[in-house]
């Protein structure tokens, strides 16, 4: 989920703050459509996502703005991201007869407010120097030539790989984990014949392993909980559903008893 908030005080001005105008919901999902290609599938990070970007002071294209500010908030918070993602806003101004030129269009990159209230186009183009996540136009004039939009096209891209570089540079490297904030979740496979192992008589042991944990649940929850008691919870249940291999080394193993033909250590509990 994106949420795009743009108050008046971003432009000056004063009003009241309330619902998302059409434009604020506009611009959020444009931001959304740009970011959802490069989030990680729901098995691999099973999150709900929701970035919110409030516009402070706007001179140019703020959605854009988003996606890039956007993308950095995603890397800092640990989410795994494919790539990296920059918007641009291109505009154009057409040399028209009507004032003595020729028709000539001329292609504006990173556009003004200024430039866009006057100019002939706002085209917002989303994606990295590979290719686009999301684009968006609005034009003044009757139509856009294939030669207008290829040009627009590739001077984008050209403003992406800048914007990108310049992102590289102040960024810092992806966080290798999530926030101690965030939610901790853990998913593990194990044998379905095994699972009655880890629930228990009447959930007698699902729920002492809870106790021993700290966990909040074995199971999806939306409260977090630290990590060290989920690796220990997940130790737990691997030594439950754990099966041994031939050629398998167990250290530190408890001699269960001692018998004439040999000993009985017990690996893991019940094995």
């Amino acid at each position: 989920m994106f949420q795009y908030s743009f108050p008046p005080s971003s432009v000056g001005e004063v009003g009241r703050i309330g619902a998302p105008s059409r434009r604020e919901i506009g611009h959020g999902m444009l931001a959304e459509r740009a970011l959802e290609p490069i989030l990680p599938s729901e098995n691999d990070f099973p999150y709900t996502v929701r970035v919110e970007s409030t516009i402070t002071e706007s001179n140019g294209s703020s959605s854009m703005a988003s996606v890039c500010g956007g993308c950095l908030a995603l890397q800092d918070a640990g989410v795994p991201v494919k790539c990296m993602i920059a918007g641009v806003a291109m505009g154009m101004v057409l040399n028209t007869e009507e004032f003595g030129g020729d028709g000539t269009p001329l292609i504006l990159s990173d556009i003004t407010g200024s430039e866009d209230a006057s100019g002939d186009m706002d085209f917002k183009v989303a994606g990295n120097e590979d290719g686009v996540t999301a684009f968006q136009m609005d034009i003044k004039v009757g139509g856009i030539t294939l030669p207008v939009m290829r040009t627009a096209l590739l001077q984008a891209r050209d403003g992406r790989k800048h914007i990108l570089a310049e992102m590289l540079k102040c960024s810092p490297s992806p966080s290798k984990r999530l926030s101690k904030y965030a939610p901790l979740i853990h998913v593990m496979k194990v044998n379905p014949e095994k699972v009655n192992i880890i629930i228990g008589s009447g959930g007698k042991k699902v729920k002492s392993i809870i106790e021993e944990t700290g966990v909040d649940a074995i199971d999806t929850q939306d409260d977090g909980t630290d990590l060290s008691s989920i690796e220990k919870s997940k130790s737990i249940i691997s030594q439950l559903t754990m099966v041994p291999g031939v050629g398998d080394i167990y250290k530190n193993c408890e001699i269960k008893s001692v018998a004439p033909y040999g000993v009985f250590v017990e690996i893991a509990p019940g094995s």
